[in-house]
């Protein structure tokens, strides 16, 4: 299993516009290909502009044939003009995980 764990930084004040623009737009195109996430976050303490989610694969060639599809979706591209438009988002960082050996993966929804 590989887990992608994806963090992401808004502009202070903009989170709420950026996630209602996320789930009108982005959500359905993005779980269409990807399935549902792992988990997607809020902070709860911490940098009160930030969020995260992890998506499951099975292997890094599942993560690229799936995020291709989605990349050549015109929904999903239409999403990440919107997404542009509204200029929300000021940092991304993504980092590929795996489990460790002694901790049962959580299963892919």
């Amino acid at each position: 299993m590989l887990l992608d764990v994806r963090t992401y930084r808004c502009r202070p004040g903009t989170l709420a516009a950026h996630l209602a623009l996320y789930e009108k737009h982005g959500k359905t195109p993005q779980t269409r290909h990807l399935g549902q996430p792992v988990a997607f976050l809020l902070t709860e303490t911490g940098d009160p502009n930030e969020y995260i989610h992890i998506w499951a694969y099975e292997n890094a060639g599942d993560r690229e044939t799936r995020r291709a599809a989605m990349w050549g979706d015109p929904e999903w591209l239409e999403y990440l003009r919107l997404s542009g438009e509204l200029g929300a988002l000021e940092s991304q960082s993504n980092k590929l995980m795996k489990p460790a050996r002694f901790y049962d993966a959580p299963s892919r929804p």
